[in-house]
């Protein structure tokens, strides 16, 4: 068979164009003048938020209207993750000082207080569960060591685990969205860092043994490093100069394990804050210079908008994707 070359390189065009096109973000909450970076999206209904000054929010409609409350007793609190399972059952978790892990099961009329540290060494950075019961939340290093505490009973009690990966000189993690920490349904978990240098980090079963990982993405600067990961996928880059784009995405071949990183040949528009997964090859990024998109497990991306945002999240049942960001900014993107 005979190919048209010319032709078939203007249909591909004309399929990439048409799918870029197809991907929008429209903007529908700013009623609130505070900072979001907790966001958890329970199915295509269903979503919670968690901000700066004492704020969660909740959704019931795909994120079209939001019903806002302020903590009481906890204005002050920077909620920098959240983690939903239901409309009815959430945690949150505030970094500085103190550090709390607050938790409902009635949707958000009722707050009972978990955790509480008051040692100004803590700032808790992410959280993240494998199921209902187990789950971690990751904090910058104390004693050259990072924190992790783990919860298996659903979020109602926290300890603190005995074999605690190692911090090098000057790395810490990133409370930018919440995603800096992942877990997958065995409980393994990955983290990423910044600063000084960047690395992936890695625990197995039970976290008996820790293995380390450098990251070709910018490092040594505190505003420097990884910021996000998802699977073999991960962005940042400097939240200061946020417009240097080398280095604000790194993907793995995930055949050949994590011996090879590879930057993007087509890279996010600057600095990026968030990377998601919403469906099989595709991943959504964002952060303060606007959201990119890649079809292609990160190897190339296209920026899709321009506005500003910290996090996205899709669905853990279901196709919603959201975004939030500063100054109570909310976004739906429509696939």
């Amino acid at each position: 068979m005979k190919y048209c070359y010319p032709l078939l390189f203007a249909i591909a065009l004309l399929t990439i164009t048409t799918r870029l096109n197809a991907q929008k973000i429209q903007v529908i909450e700013t009623s609130k003048p505070v900072s979001i970076r907790g966001l958890s999206v329970v199915n295509n209904k269903v979503a919670w938020l968690s901000s700066s000054s004492g704020y969660t929010a909740i959704t019931h409609d795909g994120g079209l209207t939001w019903k806002w409350q302020q903590v009481k007793g906890f204005e002050k609190a920077d909620f920098r993750d959240i983690e939903a399972f239901s409309d009815k059952d959430a945690i949150i978790m505030s970094s500085g000082t103190p550090a709390l892990i607050l938790k409902t099961t009635d949707g958000g009329v009722n707050w009972e207080l978990k955790y509480r540290n008051d040692d100004k060494a803590y700032f808790l950075d992410a959280m993240d569960f494998s199921d209902k019961k187990h789950g971690l939340i990751l904090g910058d290093p104390i004693d050259k060591k990072f924190l992790l505490l783990e919860t298996n009973d659903g979020g109602d009690t926290w300890q603190k685990l005995t074999n605690l990966p190692v911090a090098e000189e000057g790395e810490a993690a990133f409370a930018a969205s919440g995603t800096c920490l992942r877990m997958d349904k065995e409980g393994s978990v990955d983290f990423v860092t910044g600063g000084k240098i960047s690395r992936h980090i890695i625990g197995g079963p039970k976290y008996k043994e820790w293995f380390y990982d450098y990251l070709p993405i910018p490092q040594g600067k505190e505003s420097q490093g990884a910021f996000s990961l998802d699977g073999f996928l991960f962005v940042g880059g400097d939240y200061v100069k946020t417009k240097e784009v080398d280095g604000t995405a790194v993907y793995y071949n995930p055949l050949n394990s994590f011996e090879n990183g590879y930057e993007s040949t087509r890279i996010p528009s600057g600095y990026q804050s968030c990377v998601e997964n919403v469906n099989d090859k595709t991943f959504l990024s964002t952060g303060t210079t606007g959201s990119n998109i890649t079809y292609d497990n990160g190897r190339t991306w296209q920026q899709i908008d321009t506005s500003s945002f910290n996090v996205c999240r899709k669905a853990k049942n279901g196709k919603l994707v959201l975004l939030a960001g500063d100054k109570g900014k909310i976004g739906i993107l429509t696939l």
